[in-house]
């Protein structure tokens, strides 16, 4: 990596591979019918700017929070069967170039160069006008990701970034002996009150039995919007009340990142993850209310976290996270 924008970071990055994207072949002169054969591999050290609409796919390969935070290990294989599971799946992307820009892989003990790493590869993507899709790994792919958003926008006049997380928990631990999983928000708006600048949160999906009082405390301090689980359900009524939720948030912000915590969703549909419930969303609650979010044009960059394959059945999680990227990228509107 002498040359790299990752150079002297202690982590290993590896490049995307043609050989991670196969599935069934078609007839050439029916074009791409899978994402596996309009899949490019992108370069991190490019400079060049997509001047068509671009979507960037790149993985955080890291245990080590969730680890910390005494959590079940096993999510740092996430990228690699998310990618063979979305390799497989029909495209209905017309216009859209989709890259592959492999991942960046924990060394030992050493997540914080992780996430540094990773906040660099976001910056640049979104220099570079492509549209970028995180693959955790555990959830604190959201610190690194959220200040790879930051560093790429702080130039702009109207720069003000609105957190949306589904997610069955706050991740707002205050930090002990070191960061993990549970606590990237609060690093989030620990870091920016030492930019003077302020950033909105708000999470879909808390559910009580997954948060401690401290936690419930910390959030209102901090101004934490939320729903809970009850509150998200796949009914109008109920996704009308979402949407009038979101509609406000999202017109007080300039930019929207968007973070999707596998762990949110029902261990009927999700058992793939670190910490499953029996409570949790149903699938098409979350791609309505994506939708949704991603009709305002405001969603600068997303993130799935906490895909688990050594823990997952029948590989329901594993598809599940394909087809959510798959959506998210139908949705993203240019």
């Amino acid at each position: 990596m002498e040359n790299s924008i990752l150079k002297g970071l202690n982590v290993i990055y590896a490049p995307g591979q043609k050989a991670d994207w196969t599935g069934r072949q078609s007839h050439p002169s029916l074009g791409h019918q899978y994402w596996h054969q309009a899949i490019e591999l992108g370069d991190i050290n490019a400079s060049n700017k997509e001047t068509d609409p671009a979507i960037g796919i790149v993985g955080y390969s890291c245990d080590e929070g969730v680890r910390r935070n005494f959590g079940r290990v096993g999510a740092a294989n996430g990228p690699f069967m998310l990618k063979e599971k979305l390799a497989k799946l029909p495209l209905h992307l017309a216009n859209k170039k989709l890259f592959d820009f492999g991942l960046v892989k924990c060394v030992k003990e050493d997540m914080e160069s992780c996430q540094l790493a990773f906040s660099k590869i976001i910056e640049q993507l979104i220099t570079r006008n492509i549209f970028p899709i995180g693959i955790g790994g555990g959830h604190d792919i959201a610190y690194g990701h959220f200040m790879g958003i930051y560093e790429a926008l702080k130039n702009k006049p109207n720069h003000k970034i609105g957190i949306i997380n589904f997610d069955a928990h706050f991740d707002l631990r205050p930090t002990v002996d070191a960061t993990n999983s549970g606590t990237p928000f609060n690093q989030i708006f620990a870091a920016m009150k030492q930019k003077n600048e302020m950033v909105d949160y708000l999470v879909l999906g808390i559910q009580q039995q997954s948060n401690t009082k401290e936690l419930f405390d910390i959030a209102t301090k901090e101004n934490v919007q939320f729903l809970t689980s009850f509150e998200c359900e796949p009914t109008d009524s109920a996704i009308e009340l979402v949407h009038e939720k979101l509609a406000a948030f999202i017109q007080q912000n300039d930019y929207i990142y968007v973070s999707i915590d596998l762990d949110g969703f029902s261990s009927a549909y999700a058992p793939g993850v670190s910490a499953p419930s029996p409570l949790g969303f149903a699938p098409h609650f979350v791609y309505k209310i994506l939708s949704f979010i991603f009709a305002s044009k405001k969603v600068i960059s997303c993130d799935l976290a906490e895909l688990n394959p050594t823990l997952d059945q029948d590989n329901i999680t594993s598809n599940l996270a394909a087809k959510l990227v798959d959506h998210i990228s139908s949705i993203k509107l240019f």
